[in-house]
Protein backbone atom coordinates (compact mmCIF):
# COMPACT_ATOMS: atom_id res chain seq x y z
CA UNK A 1 0.00 0.00 0.00
CA UNK A 2 1.09 4.06 -0.50
CA UNK A 3 1.04 5.96 2.19
CA UNK A 4 -1.94 7.43 1.04
CA UNK A 5 -3.59 4.37 1.02
CA UNK A 6 -2.34 3.36 4.68
CA UNK A 7 -3.84 6.78 5.63
CA UNK A 8 -7.50 5.89 3.99
CA UNK A 9 -6.54 2.30 6.44
CA UNK A 10 -6.07 4.11 9.75
CA UNK A 11 -9.23 6.61 8.80
CA UNK A 12 -11.59 3.82 8.20
CA UNK A 13 -10.59 1.97 11.37
CA UNK A 14 -11.14 4.95 13.45
CA UNK A 15 -14.72 4.79 12.33
CA UNK A 16 -14.65 7.91 9.22
CA UNK A 17 -17.26 7.34 6.93
CA UNK A 18 -15.23 8.04 3.75
CA UNK A 19 -17.24 8.52 -0.15
CA UNK A 20 -17.30 6.88 -2.04
CA UNK A 21 -16.36 3.55 0.04
CA UNK A 22 -13.37 2.06 -0.16
CA UNK A 23 -12.48 -1.08 -2.07
CA UNK A 24 -10.16 -3.75 -0.97
CA UNK A 25 -9.13 -7.43 -2.27
CA UNK A 26 -6.64 -10.02 -0.25
CA UNK A 27 -4.54 -11.06 -3.82
CA UNK A 28 -2.06 -13.85 -3.39
CA UNK A 29 -1.13 -17.22 -5.06
CA UNK A 30 -4.88 -18.58 -6.34
CA UNK A 31 -5.91 -15.32 -8.45
CA UNK A 32 -2.00 -13.05 -8.41
CA UNK A 33 -0.23 -15.75 -11.43
CA UNK A 34 -2.50 -16.41 -13.87
CA UNK A 35 -4.52 -12.97 -13.99
CA UNK A 36 -0.69 -11.97 -14.86
CA UNK A 37 -0.33 -14.46 -17.45
CA UNK A 38 2.25 -16.64 -15.66
CA UNK A 39 2.24 -20.24 -13.81
CA UNK A 40 1.80 -20.84 -10.28
CA UNK A 41 5.12 -22.22 -10.26
CA UNK A 42 6.67 -19.13 -11.74
CA UNK A 43 5.18 -17.17 -9.83
CA UNK A 44 6.50 -18.93 -6.25
CA UNK A 45 10.07 -19.55 -8.05
CA UNK A 46 11.11 -16.64 -9.91
CA UNK A 47 10.93 -13.02 -7.65
CA UNK A 48 11.32 -11.12 -10.89
CA UNK A 49 8.11 -12.30 -12.06
CA UNK A 50 6.52 -12.21 -8.28
CA UNK A 51 7.45 -8.50 -8.05
CA UNK A 52 6.29 -8.17 -11.83
CA UNK A 53 2.85 -9.61 -11.11
CA UNK A 54 2.09 -7.30 -8.17
CA UNK A 55 2.99 -4.37 -9.61
CA UNK A 56 0.73 -5.24 -12.30
CA UNK A 57 -2.24 -5.22 -10.07
CA UNK A 58 -1.59 -2.20 -8.37
CA UNK A 59 -0.94 -0.35 -11.53
CA UNK A 60 -3.81 -1.54 -13.05
CA UNK A 61 -5.90 -0.55 -9.95
CA UNK A 62 -4.78 2.08 -8.00
CA UNK A 63 -7.47 3.09 -6.46
CA UNK A 64 -7.45 -0.79 -4.92
CA UNK A 65 -6.17 -1.43 -1.14
CA UNK A 66 -4.40 -4.51 -1.52
CA UNK A 67 -4.20 -6.95 1.43
CA UNK A 68 -1.69 -7.42 2.56
CA UNK A 69 0.23 -5.87 -0.26
CA UNK A 70 3.23 -7.79 -1.87
CA UNK A 71 2.36 -10.71 0.06
CA UNK A 72 5.71 -12.96 -0.16
CA UNK A 73 4.04 -16.14 -0.16
CA UNK A 74 3.89 -20.20 -1.01
CA UNK A 75 0.58 -20.77 -0.69
CA UNK A 76 -0.66 -23.24 2.45
CA UNK A 77 2.79 -24.69 2.34
CA UNK A 78 4.12 -21.34 4.13
CA UNK A 79 4.21 -21.94 7.67
CA UNK A 80 4.13 -26.14 7.90
CA UNK A 81 7.26 -26.00 5.82
CA UNK A 82 8.96 -24.75 9.03
CA UNK A 83 8.14 -27.83 10.71
CA UNK A 84 9.24 -30.48 8.38
CA UNK A 85 5.79 -30.73 5.76
CA UNK A 86 7.03 -32.53 2.45
CA UNK A 87 5.82 -29.77 0.08
CA UNK A 88 3.98 -30.64 -3.11
CA UNK A 89 4.59 -28.68 -6.27
CA UNK A 90 2.74 -28.40 -9.69
CA UNK A 91 2.96 -26.31 -12.96
CA UNK A 92 0.02 -24.99 -12.20
CA UNK A 93 -1.70 -25.95 -9.71
CA UNK A 94 -1.90 -24.91 -5.77
CA UNK A 95 1.09 -26.58 -3.42
CA UNK A 96 0.22 -28.81 -0.64
CA UNK A 97 1.96 -29.38 2.27
CA UNK A 98 1.42 -33.18 3.44
CA UNK A 99 1.27 -33.90 7.30
CA UNK A 100 4.02 -34.74 9.11
CA UNK A 101 2.31 -36.20 12.34
CA UNK A 102 0.95 -40.13 11.70
CA UNK A 103 -0.27 -39.74 15.42
CA UNK A 104 -0.65 -37.63 18.30
CA UNK A 105 2.06 -39.43 20.38
CA UNK A 106 4.54 -37.87 17.61
CA UNK A 107 3.96 -34.21 18.52
CA UNK A 108 6.38 -33.75 21.70
CA UNK A 109 8.75 -35.14 18.51
CA UNK A 110 8.17 -32.10 16.40
CA UNK A 111 10.83 -29.81 16.39
CA UNK A 112 10.51 -26.19 17.17
CA UNK A 113 10.85 -24.33 13.89
CA UNK A 114 13.78 -21.27 13.66
CA UNK A 115 12.01 -18.59 11.69
CA UNK A 116 15.07 -17.26 10.58
CA UNK A 117 16.36 -20.61 8.99
CA UNK A 118 13.76 -23.27 8.61
CA UNK A 119 11.43 -24.45 5.71
CA UNK A 120 10.44 -21.59 3.17
CA UNK A 121 10.88 -18.99 5.93
CA UNK A 122 13.98 -17.81 4.70
CA UNK A 123 12.82 -17.59 1.22
CA UNK A 124 9.78 -15.69 2.33
CA UNK A 125 11.68 -13.20 3.92
CA UNK A 126 14.31 -13.03 1.80
CA UNK A 127 12.12 -11.82 -1.46
CA UNK A 128 10.70 -8.72 -0.22
CA UNK A 129 14.04 -7.56 1.33
CA UNK A 130 15.62 -8.17 -2.38
CA UNK A 131 12.65 -6.14 -3.60
CA UNK A 132 12.34 -3.10 -0.90
CA UNK A 133 13.82 -0.61 -3.29
CA UNK A 134 11.80 -1.47 -6.39
CA UNK A 135 8.79 -1.69 -4.44
CA UNK A 136 9.84 1.73 -2.09
CA UNK A 137 10.11 3.32 -5.83
CA UNK A 138 6.83 2.28 -6.68
CA UNK A 139 5.32 4.53 -3.84
CA UNK A 140 4.49 1.21 -2.13
CA UNK A 141 5.58 -0.39 1.08
CA UNK A 142 5.38 -3.37 3.31
CA UNK A 143 2.63 -3.17 5.65
CA UNK A 144 1.84 -6.67 7.17
CA UNK A 145 3.42 -8.87 9.07
CA UNK A 146 1.89 -12.26 7.71
CA UNK A 147 0.74 -15.98 9.12
CA UNK A 148 -1.68 -18.41 9.12
CA UNK A 149 -3.53 -18.94 12.44
CA UNK A 150 -2.94 -21.61 14.72
CA UNK A 151 -5.51 -24.31 14.23
CA UNK A 152 -5.16 -23.73 10.39
CA UNK A 153 -1.20 -24.87 10.61
CA UNK A 154 -2.33 -27.86 13.09
CA UNK A 155 -4.56 -29.00 10.67
CA UNK A 156 -1.54 -28.94 7.85
CA UNK A 157 0.77 -31.09 10.62
CA UNK A 158 -1.89 -33.20 11.78
CA UNK A 159 -4.35 -33.87 8.89
CA UNK A 160 -8.02 -31.99 9.12
CA UNK A 161 -9.94 -34.48 10.22
CA UNK A 162 -7.74 -36.11 12.79
CA UNK A 163 -6.68 -32.52 13.93
CA UNK A 164 -10.61 -31.93 14.91
CA UNK A 165 -11.07 -35.82 16.17
CA UNK A 166 -7.96 -35.01 18.52
CA UNK A 167 -9.68 -31.93 20.14
CA UNK A 168 -12.36 -34.22 21.23
CA UNK A 169 -10.58 -37.04 22.33
CA UNK A 170 -7.34 -35.87 23.40
CA UNK A 171 -7.99 -32.58 24.21
CA UNK A 172 -4.80 -31.71 26.87
CA UNK A 173 -2.56 -32.59 24.22
CA UNK A 174 -3.97 -30.50 21.28
CA UNK A 175 -3.86 -27.16 23.86
CA UNK A 176 -0.05 -27.83 24.44
CA UNK A 177 0.03 -28.54 20.72
CA UNK A 178 -1.59 -25.12 19.56
CA UNK A 179 0.99 -23.59 22.64
CA UNK A 180 3.63 -24.25 20.79
CA UNK A 181 2.36 -23.53 16.95
CA UNK A 182 1.26 -20.10 18.81
CA UNK A 183 5.14 -19.36 19.84
CA UNK A 184 5.78 -20.05 16.98
CA UNK A 185 3.59 -17.95 14.78
CA UNK A 186 4.43 -14.90 17.57
CA UNK A 187 7.95 -15.46 16.88
CA UNK A 188 7.62 -15.22 13.25
CA UNK A 189 5.22 -12.02 12.90
CA UNK A 190 7.90 -10.32 15.40
CA UNK A 191 10.71 -11.56 13.08
CA UNK A 192 8.60 -9.79 10.10
CA UNK A 193 8.21 -6.81 11.96
CA UNK A 194 11.59 -6.50 13.13
CA UNK A 195 12.99 -6.73 9.39
CA UNK A 196 10.55 -4.37 7.93
CA UNK A 197 10.40 -1.12 9.98
CA UNK A 198 6.87 0.34 7.69
CA UNK A 199 4.90 -2.52 8.88
CA UNK A 200 2.20 -1.07 11.54
CA UNK A 201 -0.44 -3.92 10.52
CA UNK A 202 -1.00 -7.69 11.39
CA UNK A 203 -2.65 -10.53 9.34
CA UNK A 204 -3.46 -13.95 10.41
CA UNK A 205 -5.47 -16.11 8.15
CA UNK A 206 -7.42 -19.43 10.02
CA UNK A 207 -10.30 -20.87 8.59
CA UNK A 208 -10.23 -23.66 11.00
CA UNK A 209 -11.88 -21.56 13.44
CA UNK A 210 -15.31 -21.30 11.75
CA UNK A 211 -15.13 -25.43 12.37
CA UNK A 212 -15.69 -25.11 16.14
CA UNK A 213 -18.44 -24.75 18.00
CA UNK A 214 -18.29 -22.24 21.06
CA UNK A 215 -17.24 -24.59 24.03
CA UNK A 216 -14.37 -25.58 21.81
CA UNK A 217 -13.47 -22.02 20.30
CA UNK A 218 -13.49 -20.83 23.52
CA UNK A 219 -10.66 -23.70 24.72
CA UNK A 220 -8.68 -24.08 21.46
CA UNK A 221 -8.56 -20.75 19.72
CA UNK A 222 -9.81 -17.37 21.76
CA UNK A 223 -6.81 -17.47 24.13
CA UNK A 224 -4.17 -18.52 21.55
CA UNK A 225 -5.45 -15.52 18.88
CA UNK A 226 -5.83 -13.69 21.67
CA UNK A 227 -2.12 -13.95 22.62
CA UNK A 228 -1.18 -13.64 19.05
CA UNK A 229 -3.35 -10.61 18.36
CA UNK A 230 -1.55 -8.54 21.31
CA UNK A 231 1.76 -9.52 20.64
CA UNK A 232 2.41 -6.66 17.78
CA UNK A 233 1.89 -3.36 18.83
CA UNK A 234 0.63 -2.38 15.40
CA UNK A 235 -2.23 -0.26 14.22
CA UNK A 236 -4.25 -2.92 11.87
CA UNK A 237 -4.81 -5.83 13.13
CA UNK A 238 -6.82 -8.40 10.63
CA UNK A 239 -8.59 -11.75 10.60
CA UNK A 240 -9.63 -13.79 7.88
CA UNK A 241 -11.91 -16.39 8.32
CA UNK A 242 -14.29 -17.05 5.48
CA UNK A 243 -15.87 -20.27 7.08
CA UNK A 244 -19.42 -19.84 7.24
CA UNK A 245 -20.41 -19.46 10.68
CA UNK A 246 -20.18 -16.73 13.42
CA UNK A 247 -18.71 -18.54 16.46
CA UNK A 248 -15.79 -15.95 16.20
CA UNK A 249 -17.51 -12.79 16.00
CA UNK A 250 -18.72 -11.92 19.62
CA UNK A 251 -14.74 -12.40 20.67
CA UNK A 252 -13.32 -9.89 18.06
CA UNK A 253 -12.75 -7.58 19.94
CA UNK A 254 -11.46 -9.02 23.01
CA UNK A 255 -8.85 -10.75 20.63
CA UNK A 256 -7.69 -7.48 19.51
CA UNK A 257 -9.31 -7.41 15.91
CA UNK A 258 -10.03 -4.34 14.02
CA UNK A 259 -10.41 -5.44 10.51
CA UNK A 260 -12.17 -8.80 9.85
CA UNK A 261 -13.32 -10.58 6.48
CA UNK A 262 -15.63 -13.45 6.62
CA UNK A 263 -17.77 -15.80 4.51
CA UNK A 264 -20.00 -14.06 1.56
CA UNK A 265 -23.41 -16.03 3.26
CA UNK A 266 -22.62 -13.62 6.12
CA UNK A 267 -24.67 -10.53 5.13
CA UNK A 268 -22.71 -6.72 6.07
CA UNK A 269 -25.73 -5.57 8.26
CA UNK A 270 -25.53 -9.24 10.23
CA UNK A 271 -22.06 -8.78 10.70
CA UNK A 272 -22.24 -5.20 11.53
CA UNK A 273 -24.62 -5.92 14.28
CA UNK A 274 -23.01 -9.03 15.83
CA UNK A 275 -19.69 -6.52 15.81
CA UNK A 276 -21.92 -3.49 17.11
CA UNK A 277 -20.28 -1.70 14.53
CA UNK A 278 -17.19 -2.04 16.45
CA UNK A 279 -15.08 -3.89 13.74
CA UNK A 280 -14.31 -2.78 10.16
CA UNK A 281 -15.75 -5.31 8.16
CA UNK A 282 -13.82 -6.61 4.74
CA UNK A 283 -16.57 -7.95 2.28
CA UNK A 284 -18.60 -8.78 0.93
CA UNK A 285 -19.31 -10.38 -2.42
CA UNK A 286 -19.68 -13.79 -3.41
CA UNK A 287 -16.17 -14.34 -4.63
CA UNK A 288 -16.68 -17.77 -7.11
CA UNK A 289 -20.22 -17.53 -7.95
CA UNK A 290 -19.72 -13.42 -8.65
CA UNK A 291 -16.53 -12.66 -8.69
CA UNK A 292 -14.54 -15.53 -11.23
CA UNK A 293 -17.70 -17.14 -12.65
CA UNK A 294 -20.40 -14.21 -13.23
CA UNK A 295 -20.53 -11.18 -15.69
CA UNK A 296 -20.05 -7.69 -15.27
CA UNK A 297 -23.63 -7.57 -15.02
CA UNK A 298 -24.05 -10.31 -12.12
CA UNK A 299 -20.94 -8.31 -10.22
CA UNK A 300 -22.99 -4.34 -10.80
CA UNK A 301 -26.37 -5.93 -9.29
CA UNK A 302 -24.16 -8.08 -6.61
CA UNK A 303 -22.65 -5.18 -5.25
CA UNK A 304 -25.74 -3.19 -5.20
CA UNK A 305 -27.62 -5.84 -3.44
CA UNK A 306 -24.33 -5.91 -1.00
CA UNK A 307 -24.69 -1.89 -0.83
CA UNK A 308 -28.66 -2.08 0.26
CA UNK A 309 -28.13 -4.35 2.95
CA UNK A 310 -26.77 -1.51 5.01
CA UNK A 311 -27.88 1.64 6.40
CA UNK A 312 -24.33 2.66 8.20
CA UNK A 313 -21.48 2.48 5.82
CA UNK A 314 -19.21 3.46 8.17
CA UNK A 315 -16.47 0.83 8.98
CA UNK A 316 -16.61 -0.81 5.76
CA UNK A 317 -14.32 -1.74 3.10
CA UNK A 318 -16.33 -3.16 -0.14
CA UNK A 319 -14.35 -6.62 -1.05
CA UNK A 320 -15.45 -10.12 -1.61
CA UNK A 321 -16.04 -12.66 1.16
CA UNK A 322 -13.52 -14.39 1.32
CA UNK A 323 -9.28 -13.87 -0.67
CA UNK A 324 -9.84 -13.09 -4.52
CA UNK A 325 -10.35 -16.71 -6.00
CA UNK A 326 -8.78 -17.68 -9.12
CA UNK A 327 -10.05 -16.77 -12.42
CA UNK A 328 -11.27 -13.43 -11.67
CA UNK A 329 -11.17 -11.30 -15.03
CA UNK A 330 -10.23 -7.81 -15.15
CA UNK A 331 -13.36 -6.54 -15.99
CA UNK A 332 -15.22 -7.86 -13.12
CA UNK A 333 -12.88 -6.05 -10.83
CA UNK A 334 -13.31 -2.85 -12.71
CA UNK A 335 -17.57 -3.52 -13.06
CA UNK A 336 -17.05 -3.76 -9.22
CA UNK A 337 -14.89 -0.47 -8.58
CA UNK A 338 -17.96 1.70 -11.31
CA UNK A 339 -20.58 0.27 -9.49
CA UNK A 340 -19.23 1.10 -5.44
CA UNK A 341 -18.10 4.84 -7.10
CA UNK A 342 -21.32 5.21 -8.76
CA UNK A 343 -23.49 4.22 -5.90
CA UNK A 344 -21.85 5.67 -3.08
CA UNK A 345 -20.18 8.61 -4.11
CA UNK A 346 -21.00 12.28 -2.43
Amino acid sequence: MTDEQWQILLAIIKGENLKPLPVGFIIDSPWLPNWAEISIFDYFSNPELWFLANIKAVKTFPEVLFFPGFWSEYGMCSEPSAFGCRCIWGENEFPFAEKVLQSISDIPNLPQPDVHKDGLLPFIIKRPIQFRKHIEEEGQRIRFAVSRGPLNIASFLMGSTDFLIALKTQPKEINLFLKRISNFIMEWLWFQKETFPSIDGMFLLDDMVGFLGEGDFCTFALPFLTKIFHSLDVSVKFFHNDTPGMVSVPYLKEIGVNLYNFSFQHSLQEMKEATKNEIVLLGNVPPREVMSEGTPETVVESVRQTLDTVQDTSKIILSCGGGMPPGVPTKNIIAFLETVKRLTKK
